[in-house]
């Protein structure tokens, strides 16, 4: 049977390594991006792989035209909410602007993908959604606040929505990656531990989603420090992530 994936934020990234690891002549891949050019490329790469390939410029926050292209789609078994943005406090205090475009994109994204796939999966009787969170949304960063808590909202929503979504049938997964290096890392000027590449990243991905984890985080060096950085007392913790450098803004 022909598997159908979406995956949004597709043109760049790790939603670019996404799209080619899953590109195969058993499936046919639903692409969307806001960059015409690169989308077309990973189209190109893909359908060399021998996928079918559907792709879609748009942005995530186009709401209603998100819906009504995502509800034609007659067959859908596995989605990926892989959009978002970064951008953190390099330049002083986050603006109304940034902290805005952050949330609307991080999170308003990812429901504006996920919930008219929910509706196809209840016909169904099954499917998958993955949602992108990051080991960031474990813990408010003052180089990023808004990153963080738009990461934070989405993965305790996406845990919660698995077990709500689990008797129609329905499995929902949590993906936390660290460091990866794509356009949206490229332009911190810090030390990044444990930097992965995309298509070593979304190896990862593929596997964990074909188990089924509830929560995709990773790699584990970082991710077992970040866990234990929650279980110590603010009093010591605040200090050392207050020494953090910042991420860069977002270009006005």
């Amino acid at each position: 049977m022909i598997k159908t994936i979406l995956i949004t934020g597709a043109s760049s990234g790790l939603g670019k390594a996404l799209s080619e690891e899953y590109a195969n002549k058993e499936t046919h891949l639903y692409l969307t991006g806001r960059n015409k050019n690169n989308l077309n490329k990973v189209k190109e790469i893909c359908q060399i792989k021998g996928a079918k390939v559907t792709t879609k410029i748009i942005d995530v926050r186009q709401k209603e035209e998100l819906e009504k292209w995502i509800l034609k789609i007659k067959k859908l078994d596995l989605v990926i909410a892989n959009a978002g943005i970064s951008a953190g406090t390099s330049g002083g205090p986050e603006s109304d602007n940034q902290i805005t475009q952050i949330f609307d994109i991080n999170v308003n994204g990812v429901l504006n993908t996920i919930n008219p796939a929910i509706k196809i999966m209840q016909k169904q009787g099954l499917g998958q959604i993955a949602i992108m969170s990051s080991l960031a949304g474990f813990k408010g960063l003052p180089s990023s606040p808004a990153y963080s808590g738009s990461k934070s909202a989405v993965r305790t929503y996406g845990e919660g929505l698995r077990g709500a979504l689990s008797k129609l049938g329905i499995k929902v997964n949590v993906i936390c990656p660290g460091y990866i290096k794509t356009p949206m890392t490229d332009v911190n000027n810090f030390p990044m531990p444990f930097l992965m590449s995309p298509q070593k990243a979304a190896k990862i991905i593929k596997k964990g989603l074909e188990k089924n984890k509830s929560r995709i985080a990773f790699p584990f060096g970082l991710y077992f420090i970040v866990w234990l950085m929650t279980l110590i007392s603010t009093k010591i913790t605040d200090p050392i992530f207050a020494r953090l450098p910042g991420k860069s803004q977002l270009q006005k």
